[in-house]
């Protein structure tokens, strides 16, 4: 095992397929003051807390979110102290999650209270000062590769959201345009120039 640090976030690397999944999740509970991911590499990546600002942005957007899930209905939404297992090995926290009551409802008891194998339909990143854009990329395009239908990585430093569907197109909108969830997210829009005053 060795480390690497850079911008506040710590690696550890381990050789491929040592860590278990009874293993990170029991180290995760160990360490709930942090955010901790895993890679398709073997890396343990932990992040320290964000700073203020960014957790105000990131619950504001959750709270939309959640108020149109409960309006429409449609399925489960997740915040960032989530975990998803894709099938790499890897396990990520997006900063919010969204997906159909179908793909939540098959899910076993024991998955669910789990980091559960399971793409959610949408994922959003907030990108905070310290984030490495390039990170934030690299772990959007697992999740479209392994079936998100829709994500979305919000900049506010270059006031900036790109889009990510599912056919490979990828469009960048302006924090003072509408941002639109379209049929994956049907009615859910927000302006985000509004949200994050």
């Amino acid at each position: 095992m060795h480390t690497s640090q850079f911008d506040g976030t710590l690696r550890l690397n381990f050789p491929k397929n040592v860590i278990s999944d009874k293993w990170l999740f029991e180290f995760c509970q160990l360490n709930r003051d942090l955010k901790i991911e895993h890679n398709s590499v073997g890396e343990i990546i932990i992040m320290p807390p964000t700073g203020t600002e960014t957790g105000a942005w990131n619950s504001e957007f959750n709270t939309e979110l959640g108020i149109w899930n409960r309006k429409h209905k449609l399925g489960k939404t997740f915040d960032s102290s989530t975990g998803f297992k894709l099938p790499t090995g890897a396990t990520y926290g997006p900063d919010a999650a969204w997906m159909p009551h179908e793909k939540w409802n098959a899910l076993s008891s024991v998955q669910k209270r789990k980091f559960a194998p399971v793409v959610p339909d949408f994922i959003m990143e907030l990108r905070s000062p310290n984030d490495r854009l390039e990170s934030i990329q690299e772990k959007i395009i697992e999740f479209m590769e392994y079936g998100c239908q829709l994500a979305w990585l919000i900049d506010p430093i270059l006031q900036k959201t790109t889009v990510y569907q599912a056919d490979g197109l990828e469009v960048e909108v302006p924090f003072d345009q509408v941002l639109s969830g379209g049929n994956v997210l049907p009615s859910f829009e927000v302006t985000l120039a509004d949200l994050f005053k």
